[in-house]
């Protein structure tokens, strides 16, 4: 829209929160929005006003301030919009103006949300004069028509004390918390389509992620690490101001032991000592908790019985944040967070699954099956591992 000079943020879930974890949940938001507006190189100004922030000194790059900083986790959605004073005649030219731009064509509706009680006009008779307008500003070029359930445009004001904000569109947020509001989790990250989506998920309820690569040796390859770089590289762009660290862990001697060694409960094992190195990575950096990409019954070691006997493995709680989530759902969120494309890049794992995989195991059969010393070896991978900054 023509003449925006402003973002409006909203936040959703901070709003159930107390007084004082709201404002601190607030203040840790907006640091976030300033840092990834400051790494796309737009200089602009947050205006932390309680419940109710703006994005000031954008007029010449609004909206594209308004799609970053809806980048930000805990932002429900943001809107470009024109800054005017709270006059109802100087609301009305503005609404005037916008619908000469934005109105081309088909129904419309005005809608007024007014946070100051005390101005001499309800939120209704703007809405009616508000809507008047837009008629009269655009009835010499087409016939208009008010449809106010489910209008093709809708022109939105916002009255604040002095001065009022009119815009037609938002860009949506991830919602949720912001990042680092809540305790670290390890995020066990292949490369593949789900592990980087839990990790979002993760990420989105406000937890830093300690992203881990377990490096299948032979198995796995330079095509298999990098997809597993690039997508938490892209994660990364979500909290420029975060010191995200990918921990790299060696474990091709382990993974070849086991396919030379184990049949149908393989990949049992495997997940399992996957478990006891995100354990002891969140040992190392404080961590509470394992983030996974499995989907019940989406694979033959993600049945509920194989995620129970994996999930024995450590004393940490396994989270899956993916757990009830259809394949296509997930695959359609990757696309939207960006992590799909590198995701799809063709690895060799799929050589560690046997021929005839465990759907029905039990954790005393694994662990009287496995190498002895699975434990202790992921322990020293971990103690192995390179750790790469973004």
């Amino acid at each position: 829209m023509h003449g925006a000079d402003a973002v409006l943020v909203r936040h959703g879930d901070l709003n159930v929160k107390s007084t004082h974890v709201k404002r601190r949940m607030e203040h840790r938001l907006l640091d976030h929005v300033e840092s990834l507006l400051d790494a796309a190189g737009i200089d602009a100004e947050v205006d932390r006003r309680w419940s109710r922030p703006i994005v000031r000194g954008v007029a010449d790059e609004a909206e594209r301030a308004a799609e970053v900083a809806a980048r930000a986790f805990g932002v429900v959605s943001t809107s470009p919009a024109v800054t005017v004073p709270s006059e109802r005649d100087t609301i009305e030219n503005a609404l005037a103006d916008a619908a000469a731009d934005v109105y081309h064509g088909g129904t419309f509706a005005v809608s007024v949300n007014r946070a100051d009680k005390s101005l001499p006009y309800t939120s209704e008779d703007l809405e009616r004069s508000g809507g008047q307008a837009v008629w009269d500003a655009v009835a010499d070029s087409f016939e208009p028509a008010v449809d106010l359930d489910d209008p093709d445009l809708t022109f939105e004001v916002d009255l604040r004390e002095d001065e009022a904000f009119v815009f037609c569109d938002r860009y949506d947020g991830p919602g949720g918390l912001p990042y680092g509001t809540q305790e670290p989790l390890v995020a066990l990250v292949s490369g593949g389509i789900d592990s980087p989506v839990a990790a979002y998920e993760a990420m989105r309820r406000g937890s830093p992620v300690v992203p881990v690569y377990v490096d299948l040796g032979e198995y796995g390859g330079a095509d298999h690490e990098a997809r597993a770089v690039e997508t938490v590289r892209t994660l990364a762009e979500r909290v420029p101001d975060a010191d995200l660290e990918l921990w790299r862990v060696p474990a091709g001697d382990v993974v070849e032991q086991l396919v030379e060694t184990m049949g149908t409960g393989r990949m049992l094992a495997f997940r399992r000592f996957l478990l006891v190195v995100g354990e002891a990575v969140a040992e190392e950096t404080g961590a509470v908790g394992v983030v996974t990409g499995e989907a019940l019954g989406q694979k033959s070691s993600q049945t509920a019985r194989n995620m129970s006997v994996t999930s024995r493995a450590i004393d940490l709680p396994v989270h899956r944040p993916l757990f009830s989530r259809d394949k296509q759902d997930i695959v359609s969120q990757s696309r939207d967070i960006g992590t799909f494309v590198d995701s799809t890049v063709p690895a060799g794992c799929n050589r560690v699954v046997p021929d005839q995989p465990e759907t029905h195991g039990s954790a005393e059969t694994v662990a009287r099956e496995e190498p002895d010393d699975l434990r202790e070896r992921a322990r020293t991978a971990v103690e192995q591992a390179e750790r790469l900054s973004f």
